[in-house]
């Protein structure tokens, strides 16, 4: 089994991005890192393109939504293009694989709405072969609110997508959500090709159920990985064929690039990637 590579989501760093998107990028090559996971970038996808080339950084994996109107975050919302447009944005970048991000927690509550996520998906991943791409799904913890015939709605959603759509299971909210983030990465086997590495105390109870208090990312307590309460190491070696290793923050706990070159050396040092 070959080790994924190292790669960051340029959510964490969205702010400095934005700011500067050529030294950013800059930064995060001299940490010693050669992809990002892009984000926001159908706007302007050859701006990305040309700051990547210059920095030597490539972006195999991009988040944007393709199952929403619109793409919730704690911060705000981003309009939703439609999918074409993202593809053809995508494939300008180089990225390979297109993640939906978020669905809005309502949707995962009931069997009809975790089916019509699931045919999205699929019909999403047939356009996106016409522009040699595939695409894929990133969880936070609403999808392990409801639970039907003793499966949890992700579980319901995994087993009703086709399996070209692939996974990115992001490994701190999975243990939000209740789960046993080891077993579940063996349960996804071969889709599951990313995972965000992020560590920290997770929220008490899931901030996405129903009645939950109203929740934003400036509540989050998250840590450089290996030094709190998410099981990475485990999930790591759990993992059949995992491509990426994506270093993620909602909430970077300091100065977001020395947070970043902390996770990065947790993943080389304990030999967690090529």
């Amino acid at each position: 089994m070959s080790l994924p590579v190292a790669s960051v989501q340029l959510y964490t760093l969205a702010e400095q991005f934005t700011a500067d998107p050529q030294g950013s990028l800059d930064k995060l090559a001299a940490i010693g890192l050669r992809n990002v996971e892009a984000f926001d970038f159908v706007r302007q996808p050859a701006e990305i393109r040309a700051a990547l080339d210059a920095s030597g950084l490539a972006a195999p994996t991009g988040h944007a939504p393709l199952l929403s109107d619109e793409l919730w975050t704690p911060d705000g919302s981003i309009p939703t293009p439609a999918p074409e447009v993202v593809f053809e944005a995508a494939a300008t970048i180089g990225i390979q694989t297109v993640i939906d991000p978020f669905v809005d927690p309502a949707r995962w509550l009931t069997e009809e709405g975790v089916t019509d996520i699931a045919e999205r998906l699929n019909q999403a991943a047939e356009v996106a072969a016409g522009f040699g791409l595939t695409v894929g799904y990133h969880n936070h913890a609403q999808e392990f609110v409801a639970s039907f015939d003793g499966q949890s709605a992700y579980e319901r959603f995994v087993a009703l997508t086709d399996e070209r759509v692939l996974l990115e299971l992001d490994l701190f909210w999975a243990l939000t959500g209740g789960q046993d983030v080891p077993a579940l990465v063996r349960a996804l086997g071969p889709r599951l090709v990313a995972v965000h590495v992020k560590d920290g105390v997770v929220p008490a109870s899931n901030p996405w159920a129903p009645g939950a208090p109203a929740f934003g990312t400036d509540s989050l307590d998250q840590r450089r990985a290996g030094t709190a309460q998410v099981p990475l190491a485990e999930s790591l070696h759990a993992a059949a064929d995992l491509k990426y290793a994506v270093i993620e923050y909602d909430r970077a706990p300091g100065d977001v690039f020395d947070d970043i070159a902390a996770s990065y050396a947790f993943l080389r040092d304990g030999g967690f990637i090529a």
